[in-house]
């Protein structure tokens, strides 16, 4: 079992790797001043770019959703990866070896070593795949995709292609690209016979499925000759990479947008998936053979940030009985959500694609706006079994359905569905009101145990939670500082210069800086974090992070506006003149304070003062006044 990512190893990745390099691949970014970029956030819809990178700290801000964080937590937030992934992934970018607590081990060099290779061979296969089907020899493929409305520019955008008829044509094209016979039969794309090994997908139209970073890691394969004894759909079989209990075809294309709408449309195939992005529902999935499980849950609510304030998840199904059932075996996951969960089923039994086909778009559009609640469709469908025209028959609809609406979690949405089953049943409310609340007590130990379960920390972030925040605690309160006050706004700039130009200041500066007091709170705490960050030994490329660590979580957004903010010089040289003017403006703004105390005091002790206390305040407060004319004649 994987142990925990140990602390340097995570440190020397965020010192590797380039923060610019990796945002540029999701954001245009343009300059916004020396050593500072800024563009359109990938996080909400702007106009106007608040989204700021200052690679040399390694830290990005946006003004407009206040999404903050280092390279690790970009990554893992725009590609929806683990903690854990998401290191390992740079980590093997970077060429950094990690090591792990615990006692644990990471992934076996020799293992990785053959995912890379098996992630080549399907990249390779994909490719072939696509240039097949703009071959003459793909005409019925070609065919197939045109007879459900499809285009030759549709096919393109997903990548469909076409697997040839024979038995070695793709085996001899990854033998010429260098693939050994031993690597490729690990891959799922070939089969074995007494001869050797064969081309497992064959005359098929094929689609690639990918995982969440867009690497092709299986494929899904339709008949279309009489001949082929195969079965209509043929997928990859179980591998070290693909394991269909946890991929869903479509989510690299949909994940942005399933993540900004909190919306999760989950269809049956691959030609429904096409179907509904080309209509406009570009949140749409499907499972890949399989029924929509836990491991898919995982997947769902990681993305739409299930955490009970929003989101949703829509179950799209044929009207026929295999459609029900379906449906019904996805209810049983229901409880695993926080999202409400929905279902739309087409009355006359189309699928999205036929539905695109025969009534236009707008038709697949309508289908996911009727969505109806889950548990509504659960109920209706059970009573359909129910002879509701005898006392047993409603009784038995009632015991069926008492648990459903027991496990509604909306307050007021229950009880109302308590009158509509009333109704439905012919019973008295308060018979279906006892019933529920019977329902509820006998299952309310197991689901207090599953809404805890599903409520901890978020999966895969693998360090212990004191790795995570260490030294957090909860500051209720913390108000945003007046812009206006002259003192906030100089304690501002001062944490801004030591934020973004930590390597300008002077070692006097620095110690200039320690013993400063910071009047604003925020800011007090803020200074409090980077001296913890000082101590810590934290590198350039750490600073900000290990700043961000040591200050409460309610504050950590601040840190990184802080570090963002852009500082009003346009060459190298204007920004040291800044970063030293600003710093000695703290200074001499501390002096004054410190002036002011000292005089305070001289004021209190009055004529029969202690002389020699005297004395030595008025030796301060001259000391004080050097200090000050010194700063005075560096400007």
């Amino acid at each position: 079992m994987a142990g925990l990512i140990k602390r340097e190893d995570i440190d020397r990745v965020r010192e590797r790797t380039d923060l610019k390099e990796i945002v540029d691949a999701f954001v245009t970014l343009r300059g916004a001043g020396v050593g500072s970029y800024k563009g359109l956030c990938p996080f909400h819809d702007e106009r106007s770019p608040s989204f700021h990178v200052r690679p040399s700290v390694g830290t990005y801000h946006c003004f407009g959703c206040g999404e903050s964080g280092d390279v690790i937590s970009f990554l893992m937030k725009m590609e929806h990866t683990t903690f854990a992934e998401t290191v390992e992934r740079l980590a093997a970018k970077a060429g950094i070896e990690l090591h792990y607590e615990d006692g644990g081990t990471g992934p076996d060099r020799e293992q990785v070593g053959r995912r890379q290779r098996l992630l080549e061979a399907n990249k390779v296969a994909d490719e072939y795949f696509q240039s097949q089907l703009r071959t003459e020899g793909a005409a019925t493929g070609q065919q197939f995709l045109a007879g459900r409305g499809f285009t030759a520019e549709d096919a393109v955008q997903f990548n469909v292609g076409y697997a040839p008829q024979g038995w070695d044509n793709l085996l001899n094209h990854l033998r010429r690209k260098g693939f050994r016979d031993d690597e490729l039969k690990l891959t799922g794309l070939f089969s074995e016979g007494q001869r050797g090994i064969y081309d497992r997908f064959r005359g098929r139209l094929v689609w690639p499925i990918r995982d969440m970073t867009g690497a092709t890691i299986g494929f899904g394969a339709r008949k279309l000759f009489e001949d082929d004894p195969g079965p209509k759909y043929l997928n990859t079989p179980e591998t070290q990479l693909y394991k269909k209990s946890q991929v869903l075809y479509g989510i690299d294309a949909a994940k942005r947008n399933i993540a900004r709408k909190r919306q999760l449309v989950v269809v049956e195939g691959y030609t429904d998936v096409m179907a509904a992005h080309l209509s406009g529902v570009d949140t749409a999935v499907a499972t890949c053979g399989t029924a929509f499980g836990s491991e898919h849950v995982k997947i769902a609510r990681r993305l739409i940030s299930d955490d009970g304030t929003g989101g949703e998840i829509i179950f799209t199904f044929d009207g026929d009985a295999a459609g029900q059932k379906a449906a019904l075996r996805a209810f049983e996951e229901d409880s695993k959500f926080l999202a409400k969960t929905y279902v739309a089923v087409e009355p006359s039994g189309l699928d999205p694609c036929d539905l695109r086909q025969e009534k236009g778009p707008d038709a697949v559009v309508a289908l996911i706006d009727s969505r109806r609640p889950l548990f509504e469709f659960a109920i209706k469908a059970g009573m359909k079994n129910f002879d509701l025209d005898t006392v047993e028959g409603r009784s038995g609809a009632l015991r069926h359905a008492a648990p459903i609406v027991a496990g509604i979690r909306d307050s007021v949405v229950g009880p109302g569905y308590e009158r509509e089953l009333a109704g439905w049943l012919g019973i008295d409310q308060s018979t279906v009101h006892q019933a529920v609340q019977r329902a509820q007590r006998a299952g309310s130990a197991a689901s207090a145990d599953s809404r805890r379960g599903e409520r901890r920390a978020p999966e895969g972030d693998q360090r212990r939670p004191d790795d995570v925040l260490p030294g957090h605690t909860r500051h209720p309160g913390f108000q945003r500082p007046d812009a206006r006050d002259p003192a906030a706004r100089m304690e501002k700039e001062a944490l801004e210069v030591v934020l973004q130009q930590p390597t300008l200041l002077s070692a006097e500066q620095w110690q200039a800086f320690y013993s400063a007091d910071f009047k604003v709170p925020a800011y007090a705490v803020v200074h409090a974090g980077i001296l913890a960050a000082g101590r810590a030994g934290a590198t350039p490329a750490q600073w900000v992070e290990q700043v961000r660590q040591e200050v409460p979580v309610e504050l950590a957004p601040l840190v990184g506006e802080l570090a963002v903010t852009p500082l009003p010089a346009r060459t190298d040289e204007d920004l040291i003149r800044y970063c030293r003017d600003i710093m000695n403006r703290l200074f001499e703004l501390q002096i004054t304070h410190q002036k002011a105390d000292l005089m305070g005091r001289l004021q209190r002790m009055g004529p029969a003062g202690d002389p020699a206390e005297f004395e030595t305040l008025n030796r301060q407060l001259l000391e004080l006044e050097m200090k000050r004319r010194s700063l005075r004649a560096l400007d």
